[in-house]
């Protein structure tokens, strides 16, 4: 497991690229990387980040893509707590002082990492009329209604009571519902009986959207939620 007294040893490209695919929440190829930060992730940088297990490249086509691995996002939950690079200059230590602003906002509003920078459906006020068959709900503010709505949505995904159910499929079916009360209802949810919500444990397994629909409990991203009988 990596710390923060690790980070030293990377070069600020090593550090940038954890940011970008931070803030991107989402598998990065190259191409899109050097867009978005000015360089691609490759040859020694890349073969850090891999070989630290926090990043994971896919080379099966070309531009190689990349995302960050569990041990990824934790690593990079904690830049804000390790010195920057030596190398770094001025603009790496600012980039710091940002970063520990931000962990100090995200701690003060109870939100993830992963929570803040996912990208959501933008709400565009209630429909008129019904909503159709299938379609996401309006959005709705009592963490009561948001619970009606998320175990409806799990008895329209489940093929039976107790079956487990992405947090990614669930969330396509809330559609845009607030991600900060939906995920403070999970939470509050899984002290109630019949509800587990749990970790996926072959995290090789899980894509870039499964990542970034998880729900932080505890000190754990997790990523599936069964509901079986009270």
């Amino acid at each position: 497991m990596t710390s923060t007294a690790d980070l030293p040893h990377l070069t600020p490209n090593q550090i940038n690229a954890l940011l970008v695919l931070m803030v991107e929440a989402r598998e990065l190829t190259n191409t899109e990387l050097k867009e978005l930060a000015g360089f691609s992730l490759t040859r020694a940088d890349n073969a850090k980040l891999v070989t630290l297990g926090l990043v994971q490249t896919d080379r099966s086509h070309r531009p190689f893509s990349h995302e960050l691995t569990d041990e990824g996002w934790r690593v990079v939950r904690q830049l804000h707590a390790g010195a920057p690079p030596a190398r770094g200059g001025s603009a790496t230590r600012s980039l710091f002082t940002l970063l520990a602003g931000l962990n100090r906002s995200l701690s003060r509003l109870g939100l993830s990492h992963a929570d803040f920078f996912t990208r959501q459906p933008v709400a565009l006020g209630p429909a008129a009329g019904p909503t159709p068959p299938g379609a996401a709900p309006a959005p709705v503010a009592e963490p009561e209604a948001v619970e009606a709505l998320i175990r409806a949505a799990y008895r329209e995904l489940a093929r039976e009571p107790g079956a487990w159910v992405g947090l990614a499929d669930l969330r396509d079916r809330l559609g845009g519902q607030d991600r900060a009360i939906v995920d403070a209802t999970l939470r509050a949810m899984v002290h109630g009986d019949g509800v587990r919500i749990i970790p996926v444990a072959n995290t090789k397994s899980l894509t870039a959207r499964d990542r970034a629909a998880s729900v932080r409990i505890g000190d754990e991203e997790n990523h599936t939620l069964a509901i079986g009988p009270a």
